[in-house]
């Protein structure tokens, strides 16, 4: 049985930093993607690892303020987040699919491909608030 977890969530005040991870059993993360969901907003992409070349992908939002990787043994998946704003409070959840090779980076910016990614987390809270 396939498991993600992700941790690391939790309450900063805006301009702080988290570090998320998220750890796979039964499964690797050699593609691995980072979803967040804001309250009573659909899903966003955040950023994903392409495993066919390891190019790391960023939605525009999070560039130069997000970093995201993972381990040498593509069991665990990092997000460290920068500079943080209240519009980055979301529950963050990390995803996987054998079909994410071929999504990634378009499904950053298509939402309506997260329910069809076979392996989800249920995702930690980050709560930007001063």
């Amino acid at each position: 049985q396939v498991q993600l977890v992700e941790s690391g969530g939790g309450l900063v005040q805006p301009g702080g930093s988290l570090r998320l991870s998220c750890v796979v059993s039964g499964f690797n993360l050699d593609t691995v993607a980072w979803f967040r969901q804001a309250p009573e907003k659909g899903h966003e992409g955040v950023s994903c690892i392409d495993g066919t070349d390891d190019k790391i992908y960023y939605r525009d939002s999070v560039k130069g303020r997000f970093h995201m990787s993972r381990d040498a043994a593509k069991v665990t998946a990092y997000l460290e987040m920068n500079a943080l704003t209240p519009e980055d409070t979301a529950v963050y959840f990390c995803a996987t699919s054998k079909r994410l090779r071929d999504w990634c980076p378009s499904i950053l910016y298509a939402p309506s491909l997260f329910n069809l990614l076979d392996y989800r987390g249920q995702g930690t809270q980050v709560t930007v608030s001063s």
